[in-house]
């Protein structure tokens, strides 16, 4: 169950934070985002059910591992729980502003009274504050793998290469988190925030892959030992 549910976050955090953005939003051209996001609006509100089928995946995640790994450190446990659910009220309230997009697109009547080049830059507005927002929930999404990667280290059960990984991408997090608030577009035009972040991703990727492979390897060799007939 951990690694299937790792796994829907895996494919719904690609959809919504890379795949969408990549091919709706300009940030240099409010006009084309607008037009974008009217001529795609299913691939817009396809966007905000996969933040939606994420965020609640990763509200039920950490209690599963919580199951799974609290025997080793409870005191750990109960701080990978906390740092990851704490994320999740953050992250509801910047998919407001992709819902507030869905509104302004719609050009009710009420919104004659603001001109075109208005609404186009109010929808780029919007998305930028769902950026912001996307950064601030970044903290606990770096801070939880800490406390998780150690479980993950001291567990006999768990390959310890994946914890160091999970441990290193909690500082991973941080220190894409303050470039990005410090440098602002400076930091984009580095290029390097995929780089900062890529082992906490290959030890997310790979505690995934393990849990779901693996784990269900190991659930049957226990069953078959179990219940011989």
């Amino acid at each position: 169950m951990a690694g299937f549910l790792y796994l829907l976050l895996v494919f719904t955090g690609f959809f919504s934070l890379r795949y969408v953005p990549s091919k709706l939003i300009d940030w240099n051209d409010a006009t084309k985002t607008f037009n974008n996001i009217v001529v795609s609006e299913t691939l817009f509100r396809l966007d905000i059910l996969a933040g939606i089928i994420g965020y609640t995946g990763f509200l039920i995640l950490p209690f599963i591992l919580y199951k799974l790994l609290n025997h080793i450190n409870k005191t750990f446990a109960v701080g990978m729980v906390l740092l990851a659910v704490i994320s999740v009220p953050i992250s509801y309230t910047y998919l407001l502003d992709k819902f507030a997009v869905l509104t302004l697109i719609h050009k009710s009547n009420y919104l004659r009274a603001f001109q075109a080049e208005q609404l186009h830059a109010q929808v780029l507005l919007h998305l930028n504050y769902c950026e912001n927002g996307i950064l601030l929930a970044s903290i606990f999404w770096g801070l939880w793998l800490f406390p998780f990667g150690y479980l993950v280290f001291k567990s006999r059960f768990l390959p310890k290469i994946i914890g160091v990984l999970l441990m290193v991408g909690c500082f991973g997090y941080q220190i894409d988190f303050l470039f990005h608030y410090l440098m602002t577009a400076k930091y984009e035009e580095l290029g390097v925030s995929n780089y900062v972040r890529l082992p906490g991703s290959l030890g997310e990727l790979g505690i995934c892959l393990w849990l779901l492979i693996v784990g269900t390897r190991e659930k049957r060799r226990y069953a078959a030992r179990t219940f011989p007939n």
